[in-house]
């Protein structure tokens, strides 16, 4: 976590209320509704909500991880335990403070009664196309549903009667009444409970009424007593709602809703109900897809968390509804990595290379440092054997101006070892260069080119003796276009056909040994991830690109 203090507009209203002494404390809460991944969008809520309690631990504040569990249909006990472990990856704790909406369904359930008993709540059996048609919109004022003044006893009535499972789904409603004419939609008369015959995750089948999220999410934070509760922008227009229920409930507090800019990225899209498209019709291999925006597929991909909560940071906290270039993200990614990731080599595009002046049988260990630029991660001993696997663009049959790697009769060094010469190319019968032959010059390990030896650039390899096969997933962008959303065709339509592609590399001995989600950096590559789920130590590596060492689609 970052040391420097923190300011925007939000820190500046609790700071004030502390020193009012309006609030002795701040309570927060992170609420998702746990039908579907977190994804990055939700990264600046969780940094926000979960940093404003650490920031004042002093006064003994504290964020509750809440699940807004009352949508059966949609839920799943997979989605609950994915955000836990989301919000502890990306370096928050609740500590005891775990709690679930649906564990407060008798007290919504008792302050729709209040409601009812004070003439501010009502069951409609209109259907839902009818309560639609009667809304009006922003120039046409709303009609009352024929069944507003039902007397109270009526509805009482008819409202245990849903409770009871007295109506089937569809034909009755409980809705708030307040003005079918004002001029925000939010307030005409909202529906607050329906009927839905479907099994709780958390309750099972002992409520067939639910609430709606617009009623439940103000109860909830009165009954934890929060003190500002943080919604992104959304939510602006349902405020005097969330104020109304707050007013005319039995409530314990009454905390204060603030509004503050999601977080959007170019290249991606944010909808969960996008994302579960995405999954559902098989365009990635599931919710922590390493293409995918969500905070699992991001760990998966080697993201480091710490990489997220800089971006979240720097972007900071406003009212301005903006989208954020992907590309910041992994400026953040590549500026963390670039000094914590040890260097190893890989060969992802193998070509043979054989030393023929090189004893055959014969190895000889090359020291190389773990980090150019850290003394303390030390360094290691890689095999250097007669044959070995180098990238296929480091040779070139013929070279290009300012190209300064292999070719006929060219110099180049190994690198960490010595210089070698190329004397010579195989093709195959297609015409393709399938292995190079060299010489290597004795005494230039660890010393300058001889005189007369231009040698102007340094390749990686690995021994073809003592190297391991290892499957290497290069993924890119899921999408092609900045703004996926608005893409003619769907955001379907323009989903990057190479977002992923799998290939046999070609790795030191040691990344077989490494631990699942140990980042590297391949030596002019790029940097690369152990699989969290499949890369097994001991057994063929799996390593995901988690980004390259340049954005290649500057270029684009």
């Amino acid at each position: 976590m970052s040391d420097t203090p923190k300011s925007d507009f939000i820190r500046e209203i609790i700071a004030a209320d502390l020193a009012s002494g309006k609030h002795a404390t701040t309570i927060t809460r992170f609420p998702p509704e746990p039908n579907g991944y977190l994804h990055l969008g939700h990264a600046r809520a969780i940094c926000l909500n979960f940093g404003i309690a650490l920031e004042n631990a002093g006064s003994g504040a504290r964020c509750h991880l809440r699940f807004d569990d009352t949508n059966p249909e949609k839920e799943e006990v997979e989605y609950v335990e994915s955000i836990k472990a989301d919000v502890k990856w990306l370096g928050f704790e609740w500590g005891d403070n775990l709690y679930y909406a649906s564990d407060y369904f008798e007290f919504y359930y008792d302050c729709a009664v209040h409601l009812i008993k004070n003439g501010l709540a009502y069951v409609d059996e209109q259907t839902a196309e009818q309560i639609k048609d009667t809304r009006g919109n922003l120039t046409v004022p709303g009609s009352p549903s024929p069944f507003r003044d039902r007397s109270v006893e009526e509805n009482l009535e008819l409202f245990a009667k849903m409770r009871a499972g007295g109506f089937d789904e569809g034909t009755a409603v409980l809705r708030a009444k307040i003005d079918m004419a004002s001029p925000n939609i939010v307030l005409r008369d909202p529906v607050i409970y329906r009927v839905l015959k479907a099994e709780h995750h958390n309750t099972g089948d002992a409520w067939c009424l639910y609430p709606m999220y617009d009623f439940a999410h103000p109860l909830e934070d009165a009954k934890e007593h929060i003190t500002h509760s943080l919604c992104t922008l959304e939510f602006e227009i349902h405020r005097p709602f969330y104020d109304w229920v707050i007013e005319n409930c039995p409530v314990p507090a009454k905390p204060r809703q603030i509004e503050f800019s999601r977080l959007n990225f170019t290249y991606t899209v944010m909808s969960k109900r996008k994302l579960l498209t995405l999954v559902k019709e098989g365009h990635v291999a599931g919710w922590d897809d390493p293409r995918m925006p969500t905070l699992s597929g991001a760990r998966r991909r080697g993201i480091p968390a710490v990489a997220i909560r800089k971006l979240c940071e720097k972007t900071g906290i406003t009212k301005f509804q903006g989208i954020t270039d992907i590309a910041q993200l992994e400026f953040e990614i590549r500026d963390y990595l670039n000094t914590v990731a040890p260097r190893r080599m890989a060969v992802i595009d193998p070509l043979k290379l054989v030393i023929t002046n090189w004893p055959e049988g014969q190895s000889e260990d090359i020291e190389l440092d773990n980090h150019p630029k850290d003394p303390a991660m030390g360094s290691r001993a890689v095999k250097l054997s007669r044959e070995l696997w180098i990238e296929g663009d480091d040779f070139m049959e013929v070279p290009e101006k300012k190209y300064f790697r292999l070719g006929p009769d060219r110099h180049v060094r190994l690198r960490g070892g010595y210089i070698v010469k190329c004397t010579g190319f195989e093709k195959d019968d297609s015409g393709k260069v399938v292995k190079v032959l060299c010489e290597y010059l004795p005494g230039t390990k660890g010393a300058d080119a001889p005189e007369g030896v231009e040698c102007r650039a340094a390749i990686h390899w690995v021994s073809a003796e003592h190297g391991v096969a290892a499957e290497v997933r290069l993924y890119d962008r899921l999408f092609t276009v900045e703004d996926p959303d608005a893409a003619e065709g769907g955001f379907t339509s323009v989903i990057n056909p190479d977002s992923l592609k799998v290939i046999q590399a070609w790795v030191e001995p040691a990344l077989a040994a490494a631990e699942p989600e140990t980042v590297v950096q391949y030596e002019r590559l790029g940097y690369f991830v152990a699989d969290r789920h499949e890369h097994q130590p001991g057994t063929k590596p799996v390593f995901n690109r988690t980004i390259g060492l340049r954005d290649s689609w500057a270029k684009k």
